[in-house]
């Protein structure tokens, strides 16, 4: 019975956000309340949101005062440079911008964090989807895919719970699985380049020899001085045959599940070289402080959330000494900070619920069970399947630490190694990085102003296909 209502409890919650019926906060709180109540175990659920809140806490705070670290980094042009250097690169052309995405995703995803991949991800693309009209769910899924595949780096979780888990070296869980990894980041580049075609086609292509950026809006020059705009067949508009301008892309707000027409005149501030907030003389400064935070972080000198707390601090205080200065930054990045953190708290009550009420582990030993006889010497690809789904509808920490020395076990009886069931657990990590119940997501689409049902419905398909590509690429190795 509790595997039934597991499944209904998630079934019934992703439903909900995809349509929209239900605000995420209020089906990651409202749900598993009910379901808690149906259980039988109403009685104990302040027990479990205390506990499931006492272990998300942390991650809270992390993402707290990293919002406004690197809210503070943007307002004092920091991230200027990246987006020059972008948009030179990219010229305007939609589909460069979605494969840039992924690039600099990729690159950033190094520091081992998701939070901070995508904070700075974001802010470097978001005004040029924002100003292009671009779909910010490409944006958002691109993004996040890339960094599912980088989230298997020994430093960024899953390869060392899995380690942890089964006693091995994450070296060896690793090291043997980087072609097929490398295989994936590959097919995500790939992806962006298509996903990117699809967005040209769309919008079109915009020959650029410069951007300027006033206070009020982008303005985007061509070789004759003039706004240089073309459509997808390369006229310019007017002579049109096709229907473009704000037609079309309402058009494809429609078909995208997105409305963003009312923000359409929306002011960039991210990229105004005339901002009161920007601080070029403390530009190195800046960097630098950067730098050492993110290099404390992955040497691991210091707890994330102390070390962004620091950061956040300092930044504030060398960059704004003037506590009405300080005041007015931290009020222009409260709304995404008490979105972001109101969702992490929100995540406790769901995760603590199935949790507490055994759901979880009554789920995992069902899916364990299910496997037939005759694929015992088949259990790492099975492993690989299963880490689709496990790791999308639990936590890291649930499926490596609960469900994968399950798998190991059953594997060591038809003779697959640990080794090989470990590699076939990190299969999974694309996907499970648009999981609702990874924090750092939430990072993701409030700071691209994206609804999570709409990510999701975009997402999911291209980070399953994602994962199997990995799969296929480890069995052709004969790494899994």
């Amino acid at each position: 019975m509790l595997t039934i209502l597991g499944f209904a409890m998630i079934a019934t919650f992703l439903v909900l956000i995809m349509m929209k019926k239900m605000s995420p906060i209020a089906a990651l709180v409202l749900i598993p309340a009910l379901f808690c109540v149906i259980v039988g175990k109403g009685a104990h659920l302040g027990d479990y949101v205390l506990e499931g809140v006492g272990q998300l806490a942390p991650t809270a705070a992390m993402l707290m005062f990293a919002i406004v670290y690197f809210g503070v980094m943007i307002d004092v042009g920091l991230f200027d440079p990246i987006v020059r250097a972008i948009l030179r690169f990219c010229k305007a052309d939609p589909m460069r911008i979605v494969v840039g995405t992924a690039v600099l995703a990729a690159i950033v995803s190094l520091d081992g964090d998701g939070s901070t991949t995508f904070m700075i991800t974001v802010s470097a693309m978001y005004p040029l989807y924002k100003r292009l009209k671009m779909s910010l769910v490409v944006l958002t899924g691109v993004a996040a895919t890339a960094n599912g595949v980088m989230n298997t780096l020994p430093w960024g979780g899953p390869t060392a719970r899995a380690a942890s888990a089964l006693k091995l070296d994450a070296a060896d869980i690793f090291v043997p699985m980087i072609p097929a990894l490398a295989v994936g980041l590959l097919f995500v580049f790939v992806l962006a380049y298509v996903l990117g075609r699809r967005e040209r086609t769309r919008l079109g292509y915009l020959s650029l020899d410069e951007v300027l950026v006033t206070e009020n809006e982008t303005v985007l020059v061509g070789a004759g001085g003039a706004d240089a705009t073309r459509t997808p067949g390369g006229a310019v508009p007017g002579a049109g045959e096709q229907p473009t301008g704000k037609a079309a892309h309402d058009a494809a707000d429609e078909e995208e599940g997105r409305d963003d027409r009312d923000t359409d005149d929306e002011t960039f501030q991210g990229l105004d070289p005339h901002r009161e907030t920007l601080r070029p003389r403390l530009y190195w400064f800046n960097a630098g402080l950067t730098v050492a935070l993110l290099t404390a972080m992955i040497m691991e000198l210091l707890p994330i959330p102390v070390l962004f707390l620091i950061g956040a601090a300092l930044a504030l205080t060398v960059n704004f000494p003037k506590m009405t200065e300080q005041k007015a930054r931290i009020a222009a990045h409260a709304d995404n900070v008490l979105n972001v953190s109101g969702m992490v708290f929100a995540a406790a009550v769901f995760t603590g619920v199935l949790t507490g009420t055994g759901m979880v582990e009554h789920m995992a030993d069902w899916l364990v069970g299910a496997i037939p006889e005759g694929m015992g010497p088949h259990m790492g690809i099975v492993t690989g399947v299963l880490s689709l789904p496990l790791t999308y509808f639990m936590s890291n920490d649930g499926f490596y630490f609960g469900v994968l020395p399950v798998l190991a076990e059953a594997g060591s009886a038809h003779g697959v190694s640990s080794l090989e069931i470990a590699r076939a657990s990190l299969v999974g990590q694309p996907l499970h990085m648009s999981s609702p119940l990874v924090p750092a997501v939430y990072v993701l689409v409030g700071m691209a102003k994206v609804e999570f049902g709409d990510h999701t419905k975009f997402t999911v398909k291209w980070a399953a296909l994602t994962c199997l590509v990995v799969l296929g690429a480890g069995i052709l190795f004969g790494i899994i």
